[in-house]
């Protein structure tokens, strides 16, 4: 753990109750309590950020790009970078918080690695990607408009080298009215085992119902094949969150 992750706040954000709960956003008030607030509510959360640094070094090759697109903090950039024995290619972690740039910049350079990690403040949609043998958003997808997704992919597909690939971690939606409840009650349960009441639960829920926008993991996988992507399969699935990845062809 870096000294600035033993510096940051608790998640208190929805434990009063609010007259108004607004749309959820990365603020800075969130940047506060981040990975605080990310541990506890996203189950198995350190293991994707771990297999996603194992998983990118398995493709990433010489002289080229890795993308952390929506990076937050940096985790995922660090995470590649510390499993990365290929010293000459550039992580580029990109975020349009400039809360969160902010702070992840200095959360970033508080660690020394062999690869460069280079932070930029953009909107992933508008951001420039080339020469890349790898692409990581992690839980980054389900903010995106559902308008702007399949551009989207369709950018990063052409970003990629042959034989790169695209490491996608998102909360899904089960397409089942009985099975959806089931996890989103386990999650329930997840969140009150970590200290957060049903009060913050519900707010929380709140807050991002308007800005989180959920697909079903067939849905992912139809929109990965359509735009050219090889192989698409999930490494990492804990409830309803599910990290996968897409393969692009030779």
């Amino acid at each position: 753990m870096s000294e600035y992750e033993k510096k940051t706040s608790s998640d208190t954000i929805y434990q009063n109750a609010q007259n108004k709960v607004d749309d959820f956003s990365f603020n800075r008030q969130v940047v506060d309590v981040f990975p605080d607030m990310i541990e506890r509510s996203i189950p198995g959360y350190a293991n994707i950020i771990d297999g996603i640094g194992r998983l990118a070094a398995k493709f990433t090759i010489p002289r080229s790009n890795v993308y952390d697109l929506g990076c937050s903090l940096g985790a995922v950039s660090l995470s590649i970078a510390k499993h990365n024995q290929q010293h000459d290619i550039q992580i580029i972690g990109v975020d349009n918080s400039s809360a969160m740039v902010e702070r992840c910049q200095r959360h970033v350079d508080s660690y020394t690695y062999a690869n460069p990690i280079h932070i930029k403040e953009a909107d992933i949609v508008d951001f420039h990607l080339n020469n890349a043998s790898v692409i990581v958003m992690n839980f980054t997808l389900q903010f995106i408009e559902p308008k702007r997704r399949d551009a989207l992919m369709a950018k990063i597909f052409d970003a990629l080298i042959p034989g790169g690939v695209l490491i996608l971690s998102e909360k899904i939606k089960l397409g089942h009215e009985v099975m959806d409840s089931a996890v989103i009650d386990m999650h329930h349960d997840f969140k009150r085992e970590n200290g957060y009441s049903d009060l913050e639960i519900s707010q929380k829920r709140t807050a991002l119902e308007n800005v989180m926008i959920l697909d079903e993991y067939s849905l992912h996988e139809k929109r990965l094949l359509k735009t050219g992507f090889k192989a698409v399969s999930i490494w990492y699935q804990q409830l309803n969150f599910v990290s996968f990845f897409a393969i692009k062809g030779q």
